[in-house]
């Protein structure tokens, strides 16, 4: 279970019309998609592939979804797109790092790469590590090369040509109350239905064995970080805790909604989101979610399970569990990345069965900063010092603002892994500690001595990297 006292500030409740909604861990969605447009932009690499989108979960002729979808860059060429080195090339801070480590090497896996793909510095780098929420650098990679950054998330109302309606979704996490008020008006509206003649409101929605993934413990499944995965989540099924029964809450909260707006003019009933929709059903209104920049500045800035959960069930085509996670592995595959002991098991990393290596964390950062979409990417990361999960760590010291990140803590488990700015360029680094005593301690030692750029001085030909790779301010 994650540690309460990791989390960044408390959780406060705002009540809306009956409703209470989690703030604090999860903030609004577009506050997250502005910030996210003031983070790290890092250069891209050219000629990116297209490649056409798994089928999604919601009928092709969703607005929100685009046509075609970009794809990573063919591997190498070798200087504009770098591939992680096995060797070790800067000794002097390879020894630091060991020092810092000292006694908890067996507990520990750091990895430390430069802009060309050299590894710097490597502490047990290919040891299977139980990743905690350094597993959302992969569902947020995975999701934003197959969707795109224009994708949004969209909850939709259809009326079939038996006169039925029928509200679909694919999980978004901002669906609030009046978002239902607007649906329940159309559909009174577009129906003419009255109390002598009612129309039916289908409620389309994943049977209850599959709300969670199997490797939750039951003990997370009922707060609200491990809140249940469901394709109509009112704020993302949490209020104080986890909502464990979500269809039963819509109901009960469109009930009222239907009592206030049209009473008798609609009746409801629950069914399975694997029915499909009939021909020539009709679209009547949609509510698209935040952008793409939006929802991976919630997955990797405030740390938000439930939205890494769908953004990878989005990037898969499919709301089966063991079938997106297959589906996550074979796209990392095709990146060329080191997967020897990775394990993908979910999308959040709340499933302690997650494993991951520090190299292969490194080497994903690596090839995602050549992404068309990388400075995506990287700007949805926390910010030491000043945004997310990281705003109350290295505050006034050299990794102030520094230090962008995706972190992870479980009972046991630290992980920090990100894009650290030095004075010769960008260091993609990774450290998971499975047993550490003073993890972030440790960390923020390891980090600092990253950023003594005169440790590798000899084997970074800093002059030439300056030429060949330009980044952009921050």
């Amino acid at each position: 279970m994650i540690d309460p006292s990791s989390l960044s500030e408390p959780m406060s409740l705002l009540s809306v019309q009956g409703m209470a909604r989690p703030r604090g861990a999860r903030r609004s969605l577009r506050f997250f998609a502005s910030l996210a447009c003031l983070g790290v932009l890092l250069p891209a690499g050219s000629g990116a592939a297209l490649a056409q989108a798994y089928s999604p979960a919601i009928p092709a002729r969703v607005r929100g979804l685009p046509p075609r979808l970009a794809a990573l860059p063919p591997l190498p060429p070798a200087v504009a797109n770098p591939v992680l080195q096995a060797e070790i090339s800067c000794p002097a801070l390879q020894q630091r790092v060991a020092a810092v480590i000292g006694a908890e090497a067996e507990v520990w896996s750091v990895s430390v790469a430069d802009a060309r793909g050299r590894l710097l510095a490597d502490i047990n780098g290919t040891r299977s590590r139980t990743p905690a929420s350094n597993q959302k650098l992969i569902s947020t990679a995975f999701a934003l090369d197959r969707l795109g950054p224009d994708f949004r998330l969209a909850t939709q109302l259809w009326r079939l040509p038996d006169g039925r309606f029928r509200l679909m979704g694919q999980g978004d996490p901002d669906l609030a109350l009046p978002h239902l008020q607007r649906f329940v008006r159309m559909t009174a509206l577009s129906s003419g239905a009255s109390a002598t003649n009612p129309v039916r409101l289908e409620l389309a929605e994943e049977d209850a064995g599959v709300w969670w993934p199997q490797g939750w413990n039951w003990g997370d499944r009922g707060m609200a970080y491990g809140a249940p995965v469901t394709r109509l989540a009112v704020t993302s099924n949490t209020i104080d805790d986890a909502v464990m029964n979500p269809p039963a809450r819509l109901r009960s909260l469109l009930d009222r909604t239907v009592a206030n707006q049209a009473p008798g003019a609609i009746t409801l009933n629950v069914i399975s989101a694997r029915e499909p929709l009939p021909p020539n059903a009709v679209l009547v209104h949609e509510e698209p979610s935040t952008t793409m920049n939006g929802l991976l500045s919630l997955a990797n800035t405030e740390s938000h399970n439930f939205t890494a959960e769908v953004l990878l069930r989005s990037a898969a085509g499919t709301w089966n569990e063991q079938e997106a996670a297959r589906r996550a592995t074979a796209w990392l595959q095709s990146q060329g990345l080191p997967l020897q002991g990775v394990r993908v098991s979910d999308g959040s990393g709340l499933d302690r069965s997650d494993r991951v290596t520090s190299r292969f964390l490194t080497a994903l950062l690596l090839r995602m900063d050549q992404h068309p979409y990388a400075r995506f990417y990287m700007g949805s990361m926390a910010v030491a010092g000043q945004r997310g999960t990281l705003r109350h760590l290295f505050s006034g010291t050299s990794l102030d603002g520094m230090l962008h990140a995706k972190t992870g803590t479980l009972t046991g488990v630290r992980a920090i892994s990100g894009i650290l700015q030095t004075s010769d360029g960008p260091r993609f680094v990774s450290a998971i500690s499975n047993g550490a005593t003073t993890p972030n301690r440790t960390i923020g030692r390891v980090m600092a001595q990253v950023q003594n750029v005169s440790l590798c001085s000899s084997t970074t030909a800093s002059a030439d990297l300056r030429t060949r790779y330009v980044k952009t301010a921050w």
